[in-house]
C-alpha cells in the first residue's frame, strides 16, 4: 500500500478502518516507526487524510497484535518486535512454510509453477549483478506465489502476516550475497519437489529453507 490519502468519503467506515490499520502496521513493521516512537493520532490522521477515529481504533488493534502500547494519559508508541520475537516468528514459519510447500503439492497450477520459475531466473540475474532491491522483492515474490499456491486462504493469511513481522529482518539477511545465492538455490529445490509432487520433500525443503534462515540471523547476530 503506498501513501497516498485514503477517500474517507468512498470508502464505507469498516473497510476504512482496516486500511488505516494496515498502513499504519506496514509503517511499524517497515522500520519507518522506530521503537517507542510516540503515534500521534492527529498527525496520523493528517498524513491519511482521515479522522482521528479511525486511527484510534487502529491503534488499539495493533495494541492486541503487541506492535503497540498504549499508557493512559500519555499517548501511543511503538513496541517493536524483541529478538525472541524474531526468533519465534522464524520457528513457527519454518513449519507452516513446510505445511504450506506439502499442499502446494496437491493445488499448485502449471500456471503457477511457470510464475515461480520465472520469479527465481529473475533472482539468479539479479543476484550476478548485485541488485539489492531486486532481490528483496523477488524473496518476497517467491514465497507470495507459494502461499497464493497451497490452496488455503487461512495458511496463506499467517504466512503473509509473518512474512511481513520479520521484512527488517529480512531485508538484513538478503544483504548477504552468499545468503542470497543459497537461499535461491533452495527456492529452487522447493520447486522442484512440488513440481515433482514430491509432498514429503518439498514440505522438508521449505522447513529447512527457514531454519538456514535463523541460522544465518544467530552467525551474523543480526538480532
Amino acid at each position: 500500500m503506498d501513501d497516498k490519502v485514503f477517500n474517507q468519503e468512498s470508502t464505507d467506515k469498516y473497510s476504512l478502518r482496516g486500511m488505516v490499520f494496515t498502513k499504519i502496521r506496514e509503517d511499524i513493521l517497515s522500520g519507518k516507526y522506530t521503537e517507542n516512537e510516540e503515534l500521534k493520532e492527529i498527525t496520523i490522521g493528517k498524513e491519511l487524510g482521515v479522522s482521528r477515529t479511525p486511527v484510534r481504533e487502529a491503534l488499539r488493534q495493533l495494541e492486541l497484535e503487541g506492535l503497540v502500547k498504549i499508557i493512559p494519559n500519555k499517548g501511543a508508541y511503538v513496541a517493536g518486535i524483541s529478538n525472541k520475537d524474531v526468533q519465534d516468528i522464524y520457528m513457527i514459519r519454518s513449519c507452516l512454510e513446510g505445511l504450506c510447500a506439502r499442499w502446494a503439492c496437491e493445488h499448485i497450477t502449471q500456471e503457477q509453477i511457470d510464475a515461480i520459475e520465472e520469479v527465481i531466473y529473475l533472482s539468479d540475474f539479479h543476484v550476478k549483478k548485485g541488485h539489492f532491491e531486486q532481490i528483496v522483492e523477488l524473496d518476497t515474490k517467491f514465497h507470495e506465489l507459494l502461499y497464493a499456491s497451497c490452496g488455503s486462504k487461512i495458511l496463506g493469511h499467517l504466512l503473509r502476516d509473518y512474512h511481513q513481522y520479520v521484512h527488517s529482518v529480512r531485508k538484513i539477511t538478503l544483504s548477504d550475497p552468499a545468503r542470497v545465492r543459497n537461499s535461491n538455490a533452495e527456492h529452487s529445490a522447493i520447486l522442484e519437489a512440488i513440481r515433482n509432487r514430491d509432498a514429503d520433500n518439498a514440505e522438508k525443503l521449505a522447513h529447512e529453507h527457514i531454519i538456514q534462515t535463523i541460522y544465518n540471523i544467530n552467525n551474523h547476530k543480526l538480532v
